[in-house]
């Protein structure tokens, strides 16, 4: 039996080729291992009850990569909403910290932009998918996705900055 010929061999092939890159790209989104996982693994379960209709798409990936970035995104709206109140009712500023010295931390600098501008970041600079792709992934107008990129580079710009040393050789 061809694996084309029987579903659940086809969404278990699917899973081994496309988890290690969906994680990646939900780390670097949300910077947790474990919320990745968690995220990952509710979309893949979404897409065993939706498998006959989805298996015939194009591109069943970006489906599933469309569903847990969504996700994801939501996840992390929903903690810097509480992180905000718990600031507000303990009187202490949340704080998201920054590069430190002269480290260029990536990580460190997504942190500092919204879920939804990292979301657009990693999705074009990171899976080199273009800015259409990703607006019907997110459900999103292109402009917005552009707008989002925009702004986010803007906010990424100064936190990326290589200083460059220049020595005197005189």
């Amino acid at each position: 039996m061809d694996v084309q010929d029987d579903p659940a061999a086809e969404m278990a092939a699917l899973y081994r080729r496309t988890w290690p890159r969906l994680i990646g790209v939900l780390v670097s989104i949300g910077g947790s291992r474990a919320d990745a996982e968690e995220v990952a693994q509710d979309a893949y379960v979404k897409l065993l009850g939706r498998w006959d209709s989805i298996r015939r798409y194009d591109d069943p990936e970006a489906w599933v990569r469309a569903v847990a970035v969504r996700t994801l995104v939501s996840r992390l709206r929903r903690q810097q909403v509480a992180r905000r109140a718990l600031a507000k009712l303990t009187g202490r500023p949340a704080v998201v910290r920054g590069p430190d010295g002269d480290a260029l931390d990536v990580a460190a600098a997504l942190a500092r932009i919204t879920p939804a501008q990292r979301a657009v970041v990693v999705l074009h600079h990171v899976m080199d998918l273009p800015v259409e792709q990703i607006a019907e992934e997110l459900q999103l107008p292109p402009g917005t996705v552009k707008s989002r990129l925009a702004r986010a580079r803007q906010a990424l710009a100064p936190l990326l900055a290589v200083k460059e040393e220049v020595r005197d050789h005189a």
